[in-house]
Formats: structure tokens, C-alpha cells, sequence
């Protein structure tokens, strides 16, 4: 199995796991006389069976994650930086749209309203760090499709 599809399926078990809460939740009481719609003991054996699969498929996955290694980083590593770079490019861009916000003045008496940053200069820094996040991203999905499940 490809990493790619471990994550793919353990998205799906966390939906699955959520849609089991709710059923559970909603068959949980009956009124007296009645019966439940689902019976909660195997709603209950499904939710096992679903937490078992996931927590195999995580520890997996994070030992993949930890063990395959593109340009000397681990995927780990990569999804870490991934992160962080996604992080600041934010950071940037808001900084980069409160800084081009000029108040223009009705009279010559009023407060003059400036940039505190470079505003050309900080969207070429925000440019080129949206540039390292998606080849960054793009190292992770290669990886994701090429490396076989630990």
C-alpha cells in the first residue's frame, strides 16, 4: 500500500468514526417499548473495529513518516517545515496588505499615514516563500505516491 493511500484511508475512518459517534449518539435512548433504529452494541463492535484500524494505519503512517527521506529530510521533516513556511507566508501576506493600505489626506493639516515596511521588497519575500511552500508540498505528495506504507 502507498502512503497516499493510508492517508487517503485514514481520512475516511475519521469520517466514518464521526458518523458513528452521531448514530451512537442518536440511538442512545428509547422510549420506553421501543426499540433503537441501530442497535448500539454493533454500532459500538463498528466504532471498535474503525479505532483499531486507525490507530494501525497512524502509527504506520508516522513511521513512514519518520523512516523515508527526500534531499536528507524526513517526510516529517518536510511536513514540519511545510508548516511553518505555510505559517509566515500568512503572516507576510497580512502584513503586506495592512502596509499597502495608505490613508490618503483631505487637507495638508491632517496625519500623514506610512508604510513602516517595504512593501515591494516584502512581497518579493512573500513571493518567494509561496514558491518554497508549494515545491515543498510538491515533495510531499511525490513522496506520498512513491513510498510503500512501513
Amino acid at each position: 500500500m502507498k502512503l497516499a493511500e493510508a492517508l487517503k484511508e485514514r481520512a475516511d475512518l475519521n469520517i466514518k468514526i464521526e458518523q458513528l459517534r452521531s448514530r451512537l449518539t442518536a440511538n442512545a435512548l428509547v422510549q420506553e417499548g421501543e426499540k433503537p433504529a441501530e442497535d448500539p452494541g454493533e454500532l459500538l463492535a463498528e466504532l471498535d473495529g474503525a479505532i483499531t484500524r486507525l490507530e494501525e494505519l497512524m502509527a504506520r503512517i508516522n513511521l513512514t513518516n519518520s523512516t523515508i527521506k527526500k534531499d536528507g529530510k524526513t517526510i516529517t521533516e518536510l511536513i514540519a517545515h511545510k508548516d511553518a513556511l505555510k505559517e509566515k507566508v500568512s503572516v507576510y501576506r497580512d502584513l503586506v496588505s495592512a502596509a499597502s493600505q495608505t490613508a490618503r489626506r483631505a487637507m495638508r493639516t491632517e496625519i500623514r499615514i506610512l508604510s513602516a515596511v517595504n512593501v515591494r521588497e516584502l512581497q518579493k519575500k512573500t513571493d518567494a516563500l509561496s514558491k518554497e511552500l508549494r515545491e515543498t508540498d510538491a515533495k510531499i505528495q511525490e513522496l506520498n505516491w512513491t513510498s510503500e506504507l512501513l
